[in-house]
């Protein structure tokens, strides 16, 4: 039987191989060839072992299939989370128009009319700096 409404698959087998090589029947005159029907049984029973081990097979890659989805969905939403806190880049350009721009306006605000005229002051400094 398979559940289709839940996320395990479950099956309802009534024979398994033992059952089958175990299983007896009456002897009558004019039934079927015995060692025909446990040569037929013989060959039920290897398919039933085989179907078996398949269905073991994909349970464990099922698991493992599942094992790993779950370390990617925490991994994608650890990256996410990252991403979201991380501050973005400024524009480079912008930024370094805006530095340049905030030091032209404190060297005018410093240094006043020296920078207007090229360094060369018209009235005496009397500050007692030293030009060089």
């Amino acid at each position: 039987m398979l559940d289709m409404d839940s996320k395990e698959t479950t099956f309802n087998v009534q024979l398994d191989p033992k059952a089958i090589l175990d299983k007896n029947f009456k002897k009558v005159m004019r039934g079927d060839d015995p060692d025909e029907v446990d040569e037929f049984l013989d060959q039920i029973i290897k398919d039933y072992e085989n179907y078996n081990a398949e269905l073991d097979r994909q349970s464990e890659e099922n698991a493992r299939l599942r094992s790993r989805v779950d370390e990617l969905t925490k991994q994608l939403s650890v990256s996410k989370n990252v991403a979201a806190a991380t501050p973005q880049q400024p524009n480079a350009t912008a930024t370094n128009y805006d530095i340049l721009k905030r030091l032209s306006n404190l060297e005018r605000h410093v240094f006043g009319s020296k920078l207007s005229d090229g360094g060369q002051s018209t009235h005496d400094d009397q500050s007692g700096i030293d030009q060089y």
